[in-house]
């Protein structure tokens, strides 16, 4: 029996080959560089022949998130559009914490990722699209460790400086799909609530904050193993000029309403995370958030505030990370939205689980209730 063949030396790929013996293949994920973080795999099966495939990924208690295993499906594509889940198990007993994939592809190529990738070539695509758009500016912040542009798209004619940025952390790449709705809801020029948010708002824009880590197939960090969302403190040139490049432009701007868009390896659902706990909080500022979170919770059921992260204690809130910085550095409303990696255990999908397409919707979700919150505001 011809073995399969893996390969993941391409843009965001992530695998270590052990052992292939027909279609069975023994695997492990590659650690960010200069770190211990992994848990972001995304690689390509040739040779399948619509042959049944048994793919186990290996030392996965080590992994940095080993919650996010249980009841995890890997996503699937063979035509790299439309993304699906395989079935896929995980003992923690076997090898280290083994997820085994079992999938028969329909031809002879399948491609596995721990999320639906989101390419930096695509990113060129929806930075080139945006920034074609009327009304548009395109500013290249700063580089990267790598060379490459930590690219912002500005928009808008109004008073309110309104920050969105995404993929601090490179793996969670439902973050950029959430920034490809928002963008495509933001620059239509028939949508009546983008016509209110370009009235009301200044956009700031930053697809992805952290090129570097997304290229190389890294879970968390970037070029030099950093992590970017514990840098908005003291951020430096020589670890984290990405946040040195965001925070200047912030600084510059001002900001009113920040969103940092992530995704959580083990909470099956899509929450918000605020700043509670900075040391220095206005009369006002957290009930701008609360009410932001009742409006979104209302607008869309893919959101909900039963669960999500502990609360941090008044003054203990870690001001390296950039929701709270943000909100204390600015005054304003800052927060961190958060979608699962697994689905949306209230609304599940068994084809996709949570998807490109559903975090998408969520961008565009999310705007709306910007523009209800601001309304609010102004009454």
């Amino acid at each position: 029996m011809t073995d399969i063949v893996l390969c993941a030396a391409f843009d965001s790929g992530n695998i270590e080959v052990l052992e292939i013996d027909g279609t069975r293949a023994r695997l492990a994920i590659r650690k960010d560089r200069q770190s211990d973080f992994f848990q972001w795999f995304h690689f390509r099966v040739s040779g399948a022949g619509g042959r049944a495939l048994e793919l186990r990924l290996t030392g996965l208690r080590e992994a940095a998130y080993p919650g996010g295993w249980p009841g995890y499906r890997a996503a699937v594509s063979e035509d790299r559009r439309f993304w699906g889940r395989a079935d896929s198990d995980y003992d923690e007993a076997v090898d280290g914490g083994t997820l085994t994939i079992r999938y028969r592809p329909a031809g002879d190529l399948a491609w596995f990722a721990y999320f639906a990738p989101y390419s930096i070539e695509r990113h060129h695509d929806l930075v080139a699209r945006a920034a074609a758009a009327p009304g548009v500016r395109h500013r290249c912040l700063g580089l990267s460790l790598d060379g490459q542009p930590i690219d912002c798209l500005e928009l808008g004619d109004g008073p309110t400086q309104v920050w969105l940025q995404a993929r601090q952390h490179p793996g969670e790449s439902m973050a950029e799909w959430w920034m490809e709705g928002a963008l495509a809801k933001l620059t239509d020029p028939a949508d009546p609530q983008a016509r209110v948010l370009r009235r009301l708002c200044r956009f700031h824009v930053v697809p992805n904050a952290n090129p570097d880590g997304s290229r190389r197939g890294h879970l968390r960090t970037n070029a030099a193993g950093v992590n970017l969302n514990r840098e908005w403190d003291n951020p430096t040139a020589a670890r984290s000029p990405e946040v040195v490049a965001i925070r200047a432009a912030m600084d510059a701007s001002g900001v009113d309403f920040a969103m940092d868009v992530h995704g959580d390896e083990a909470i099956a659902a899509v929450f918000l995370a605020g700043f509670e706990g900075i040391p220095d909080l206005r009369p006002g500022q957290l009930d701008g958030y609360r009410r932001y979170r009742a409006i979104l919770a209302r607008r869309t059921p893919d959101f909900q505030t039963a669960r999500g992260y502990p609360v941090s204690a008044p003054g203990r809130g870690n001001l390296g990370m950039a929701t709270n910085q943000i909100a204390q550095r600015y005054g304003g409303v800052a927060m961190t939205l958060e979608m699962p990696f697994k689905d949306n255990d209230d609304l599940p999908c068994a084809a996709q689980g949570w998807s490109p397409e559903r975090s998408m919707a969520m961008g565009r979700a999310c705007l709306d209730a910007l523009a209800e919150w601001l309304e609010g505001r102004e009454a």
